[in-house]
């Protein structure tokens, strides 16, 4: 005969309350994601405007003023460039859509070769391209309800941020406070090191940017290349993703260009990896010599989670939280480093 135990789970009515509440924390959590994204995506926007803020601070501006100042000038210019740069992109756009036909007759037999069925006849590149962009326009505005739902979102995104940054020192405290005493110093200098390395990596990609975008202008109109400011346009977008982003703007204008001569889409080519290298030896090291760089795998992997779940906001907004995951891990392997 075989004993057998049997044992009993006691469970008190404390335990019971505990995971009630937890789980009541989680559902109430759950309700309100949408603010809680927002919140994060306001905090992130506040970061990255901080060493402005401080710069001008630091110039005795009352705080105010300075993060007013701050906030008016950087949307400004994001609305002043979209004001100036979209009529006479969609002016490039619809002479494109005129002159397409010419260009499918051009394209289409080398890419009929190759077994691309969209390519057959212009019927049937409208359908398949309509198709794509059916999937793509559902992406992009689920995408952006889920971020924005809509204007009055993007609006209290602004307001979070703006408020956020006029408080002193705000998530300072609130880190300080969260936080045992024994550790408070080390928690906030490791803060400031992952608002340093975020804000710089921000900085120096738009700056780049700008730099190969005004060059590739100055390439398409040195070699008469049609729709130049839309190419160039999309060149310095494509320059915040490293090593992927200048690969396929390099590619967008070489395919631009040979549908005119295929001489000129060469040059088109080398001159872009002329600009490349100016870039990536010479300005980057520059803009980025007082700060230490984001690994390029990581900033791929960030944004292909970020696109994945949020979209291309998110995409964008994703490198913040992994260069403060990266500045910790680091720090954490350092710190192991020294124990053993």
């Amino acid at each position: 005969m075989t004993n057998q135990k049997t044992q009993t789970l006691d469970v008190s009515w404390g335990t019971i309350l505990k995971i009630s509440f937890a789980l009541f924390c989680f559902y109430i959590i759950y309700l309100i994601r949408d603010i809680l994204v927002w919140s994060i995506f306001a905090l992130i926007i506040s970061v990255l405007f901080n060493p402005a803020i401080g710069f001008l601070r630091r110039r005795r501006l009352p705080r105010f003023l300075a993060v007013l100042l701050v906030y008016l000038t950087i949307f400004g210019i994001i609305s002043l460039t979209i004001y100036w740069l979209f009529p006479l992109i969609f002016i490039e756009i619809r002479q494109f859509s005129q002159l397409f036909p010419q260009y499918f007759e051009k394209i289409a037999p080398p890419l009929q070769g190759l077994g691309i069925t969209a390519f057959e006849s212009m019927e049937s590149f409208v359908q398949a391209l309509g198709d794509f962009l059916q999937k793509a326009s559902a992406n992009i505005l689920s995408a952006l309800s889920i971020i924005f739902g809509g204007i009055g979102s993007t609006i209290f995104i602004g307001t979070i941020a703006f408020f956020i940054s006029l408080e002193e020192r705000g998530i300072e405290r609130l880190l300080a406070l969260f936080t045992p005493k024994k550790h408070e110093n080390y928690v906030l200098d490791l803060w400031e090191r992952c608002q340093t390395k975020v804000s710089a990596w921000f900085g120096a990609r738009i700056l780049a940017g700008v730099f190969v975008a005004v060059l590739a202008f100055i390439t398409f109109k040195l070699f008469n290349v049609k729709y130049a400011l839309t190419l160039s346009f999309l060149t310095g977008i494509l320059e915040i993703i490293p090593l992927l982003g200048p690969t396929v703007a390099g590619l967008i204008a070489f395919l631009f260009t040979v549908l005119d001569s295929w001489l000129k889409a060469f040059f088109v080519l080398g001159s872009f990896v002329l600009i490349q290298q100016i870039e990536g030896n010479i300005l980057t090291p520059i803009l980025t010599k007082k700060f230490i760089g984001l690994p390029p795998a990581l900033v791929l992997i960030s944004l292909a989670t970020g696109g994945k779940l949020l979209g291309i906001l998110g995409a964008i907004l994703a490198i913040p939280i992994a260069g403060i995951l990266f500045e910790f891990w680091k720090d954490f392997l350092k710190k192991r480093k020294e124990e053993t």
